[in-house]
């Protein structure tokens, strides 16, 4: 890194943290960038469908489920993950994705994870950890690779 200038990494990441100023979720704000070669391709942000009502305005529908483990799952049926959303403002845009990196705030959960493998994305970079140990079996057996960079 050049003195006193973001790194490559440093600088998406930066930008994913004003993606998610623009969530609608109660519980956490998370943004996620589609990059390739330097070049923002998508964003995406967690909250409703379009046209949906948001959690910000009528409340979240959050129910309980239990992972294999035996942990406690707690998820809302209005939001769509910021990844998935990502990915939705690729394909509509008509932007091909296969072997872009993607730049989250937190780390992908488990369903967002196996999305983006079977999307071609094979490089994760997030700022802050999120249930990390329910991602080990999908990294071990496939070509993704999971980078922490934490900011300042």
């Amino acid at each position: 890194m050049e003195k006193g200038r973001l790194s490559w990494d440093e600088y998406f990441l930066t930008i994913t943290r004003q993606v998610a100023e623009r969530s609608t979720c109660t519980r956490a704000k998370v943004g996620a960038i589609i990059v390739r070669d330097k070049s923002i391709l998508a964003t995406g942000y967690n909250g409703s469908p379009s046209g949906m009502p948001h959690c910000l305005e009528v409340g979240c529908l959050v129910y309980k489920t239990q992972n294999p483990s035996g942990e406690t799952e707690e998820n809302c049926w209005r939001t769509i993950h910021a990844e998935m959303n990502a990915i939705a403002q690729a394909a509509r845009n008509g932007a091909a994705i296969r072997d872009a990196s993607v730049y989250i705030t937190h780390s992908p959960c488990i369903h967002c994870l196996k999305t983006l493998v079977n999307t071609g994305i094979k490089h994760i970079v997030y700022e802050k950890p999120y249930k990390l140990h329910t991602l080990e079996e999908i990294v071990r057996y496939t070509e993704v690779r999971l980078e922490h960079v934490p900011l300042g």
